[in-house]
């Protein structure tokens, strides 16, 4: 009977193997085998649903950036590369346990690195007919450091996303109506980051958390399984051969074991000594001390031991100089480009067309001048600079300037004011009915002409211009059915 009982347990031990043995070969392929929270299967939940995230929103964004190839194309490029880094990094915290905060530092620096080479990219390019393409992603991208933020990490990536919306705004105001291929390349690189937010929320709401029961983390372990696990898994290639092993090194261990026991030998003689370790310190006189003797104060020379060896202290290191740009005033195809320029204050530009735009960029202490009738006008990070154009018929933008004054002499429909500090725009009676959008800027000043006499010269429109402020404090109340904001004054 005892033998037909053990016989029956070993049958069901041999059944219960093989099931699972069955399980394993069927699993599915691309399905990654690994370690999740110290119990051995598949990839952890957020783990899938971040790749469903890159083979859905941020595929679709790749498909359509290869439609409109070129710059944007390499852009998307390096897109993908930062998402794949950080699908490593999530993997990574799906199987160890948090490290300490410099080794964190270490493992992020992989998606640092791509996010500096996005945006660097895009300022290499400012001259791109892209442009707004690229900064839509440029200065969106640093959403991907929601990872290190806690603990509310989702507001964190809208806040990038609206600061996108800023440059796919303009490309659909160019192409809505006559090539709708950046429509869609807008709406999927949107759609990436509304989708983006939506997976926080449901994995991550409070932030990152790292594995509790996986060994611990460090840069050495890190570093190798995010170079291992940059893509979806796929069936690696076998490696190639090692190369054969060189000659082995020579150590002359017995000498170093004996240099070694001397050191410390005369360590621990010289310690022994007590009191008398004192006896070998040099006396110093009261005419080498400079308390004592102002006359080597005066000097301002430090007398110097000869029983010490000194080496010279190391200079504070000097900041390198800022990198120089040649200044541009050049028509490039469509586009005038004023670029660089420095204490200029007779820059003119007299041959304009209703089609070309202008962009000025890191101009300093200069004036420039447009006659005739242009399309657009862009100021880009300047500083005391002035402006003085015709007609405009589509807008001005001032972004990321300061010390910016604007003088109208015909008519423009539309000025917007983006992080700015300091805007003065002196408008004409024909421009009156011009709109003025202002964001995330302060010091801005509206000069209305006054008894209808409007002079040319710029440099006396201030005593002939009444000044109004731009409200920059708002309040907002709820009136029962929707919020109501209102410019607040300010009484003093």
């Amino acid at each position: 009977m005892a033998e037909a009982q053990g016989l029956m347990e070993r049958l069901e031990n041999a059944v219960i193997r093989l099931e699972s043995l069955l399980t394993d070969s069927q699993r599915a392929p691309g399905v990654e085998c690994g370690t999740v929270n110290g119990i051995n299967g598949g990839v952890a939940p957020y783990i899938e649903a971040f790749d469903r995230l890159l083979n859905g929103s941020v595929a679709e964004f790749l498909r359509n950036s290869k439609i409109l190839d070129g710059d944007v194309k390499t852009h998307a490029e390096m897109v993908r590369t930062a998402f794949q880094a950080q699908r490593a990094f999530l993997l990574l915290t799906s199987q160890y346990q948090e490290p300490q905060e410099s080794e964190v530092s270490i493992l992020l620096k992989p998606i640092s690195d791509r996010i500096q080479e996005i945006q660097t990219f895009r300022e290499r390019n400012r001259g791109s007919k892209m442009f707004n393409h690229l900064s839509a992603v440029s200065e969106s991208i640093p959403a991907l450091g929601w990872i290190t933020v806690s603990p509310k990490p989702g507001p964190y990536v809208k806040e990038m996303n609206d600061s996108a919306t800023f440059y796919t705004n303009r490309v659909l105001k160019d192409y809505k109506h006559s090539d709708l291929r950046h429509v869609d390349w807008v709406k999927s690189y949107l759609n990436i980051w509304t989708e983006l937010q939506a997976y926080i929320k449901e994995y991550h709401t409070t932030g990152l958390t790292w594995s509790k029961t996986g060994p611990l983390a460090s840069a050495e372990s890190g570093l190798s399984t995010l170079r291992s696990n940059q893509a979806p898994p796929t069936t690696p290639p076998p490696p190639p051969p090692p190369p054969p092993p060189g000659p082995p090194p020579i150590f002359d261990s017995e000498s170093a074991k004996d240099d070694t026991t001397a050191s410390r030998s005369a360590l621990f003689a010289q310690l022994n000594q007590g009191e008398a370790i004192t006896k070998g310190l040099r006396h110093v006189s009261d005419d080498q001390k400079t308390h004592k003797n102002p006359s080597l104060r005066a000097q301002g020379v430090l007398v110097r031991s000869p029983t010490k060896s000194h080496t010279p202290s190391p200079t504070t290191p000097k900041t390198p100089p800022q990198q120089s740009h040649c200044p541009v005033l050049e028509l490039e195809g469509k586009k005038w480009r004023v670029e660089y320029q420095e204490d200029k204050n007779d820059l003119l530009i007299t041959d304009t067309e209703l089609k070309q735009v202008a962009y000025i960029f890191k101009c300093n202490k200069s004036t420039l001048q447009m006659k005739g009738k242009i399309n657009s006008i862009i100021v880009d990070n300047c500083k005391k600079f002035g402006l003085v154009f015709d007609n405009v018929v589509g807008i001005v933008e001032v972004i990321n300037s300061k010390d910016i004054q604007i003088q109208v002499l015909g008519k423009v429909p539309t000025i917007s004011i983006n992080k700015t500090e300091g805007c003065h725009i002196y408008l004409s009676e024909d421009s009156l009915d011009c709109e003025i959008v202002s964001a995330k800027s302060s010091e801005m000043n509206i000069l209305i002409p006054q008894d209808g006499d409007y002079p040319t010269d710029i440099v006396h429109v201030v005593y002939l211009q009444k000044e109004f402020p731009v409200p920059e404090q708002f309040k907002t109340s709820w009136d029962g059915s929707k919020l109501v904001t209102d410019p607040t004054e300010i009484v003093g």
